[in-house]
């Protein structure tokens, strides 16, 4: 029940999104729009990024960030959300989203690390080359979500892996 709660809520703010930028959204129009209590979306959320960030992670989920076709999936379907991604990625918020994005992906990719280096650690160097990637990745993602209407998902997914530090490409693809 929760989770159709949320999927609900996430549809309404999508809805609203596509209508004005995320600074000019309240928690009382989104209540009021989802026909909810202000109680039930505090429940779930704790603010309005919150639920954005969380309509990313949905997005995201179960995607292998280190397979071109399917991180190429999950680019083609934030090009489906177009409007609502730029509405998203134009706040500048201190919640915005790239900000979670970051954070999403600097943990998917140390966690895979670890995973593939079998280590429960990773040194200063590896992280910092996994910050320094993310950082790239999720500004080029930005930037071609709000600007780039020509180059594919795949080619953009193929030239960020292509442009991965070295240390990086020897862990994740040998």
């Amino acid at each position: 029940m929760a989770e159709r709660t949320k999927l609900w809520i996430a549809d309404k703010m999508k809805n609203l999104m596509k209508q004005k930028p995320i600074d000019k959204i309240r928690i009382t129009e989104i209540c009021k729009v989802a026909e909810i209590e202000r109680t039930t979306f505090y429940y779930h959320f704790k603010d309005k990024y919150d639920l954005v960030a969380w309509i990313f992670f949905q997005d995201a989920e179960g995607t292998n960030i280190i397979d071109v076709r399917d991180a190429a999936a999950g680019l083609n379907k934030m090009k489906q959300d177009i409007l609502f991604y730029k509405r998203a990625y134009e706040d500048t918020s201190q919640n915005a989203l790239w900000q979670y994005m970051l954070e999403y992906f600097v943990t998917a990719y140390s966690e895979l690390a670890k995973e593939m280096t079998t280590s429960d650690t990773l040194n200063t160097e590896l992280l910092f080359s996994i910050r320094l990637y993310c950082y790239g990745s999720v500004g080029m993602t930005k930037e071609w979500v709000l600007r780039d209407n020509i180059t594919s998902a795949e080619t953009l997914v193929q030239m960020m892996f292509n442009s991965m530090p070295e240390q990086l490409k020897k862990i994740y693809f040998g």
